[in-house]
């Protein structure tokens, strides 16, 4: 077998390549950067996405003669209003759960 010789490139040749070179790793470095972002906008809308909503059907006992006042709701909290005997009493529950999460009752001082 003979051995195919190639020639020493040029110098317009050489720097040709070396340019050629560097705009290739510029756009495989921006096409990896891309590729990186999209990954990370996939995942980040996978594992913050709350899910399909789910119906929760809940029943609160309130103390005897109690009165909703108002209702709201505020970021992931359902905040109910309660008028309890003359007393104020706020309620907090989960908004998907339902689950209560604080309670807090306002009084006249004696």
């Amino acid at each position: 077998m003979t051995d195919i010789v190639v020639p020493e490139p040029t110098p317009e040749q050489a720097a040709l390549f070396a340019r050629v070179r560097r705009m290739m790793l510029i756009a495989g470095l921006t096409t990896a950067l891309a590729v990186a972002a999209v990954l990370i906008a996939i995942g980040y809308r996978l594992f913050r996405a709350e899910g399909s909503t789910v119906t929760t059907d809940a029943t609160v006992m309130l103390p005897k003669g109690a009165r909703i006042v108002s209702t709201a709701v505020t970021g992931d909290r359902l905040v109910v209003t309660l008028e309890i005997g003359g007393l104020t009493e706020i309620r907090t529950f989960e908004a998907h759960t339902l689950r209560p999460t604080g309670r807090l009752k306002f009084v006249n001082e004696p």
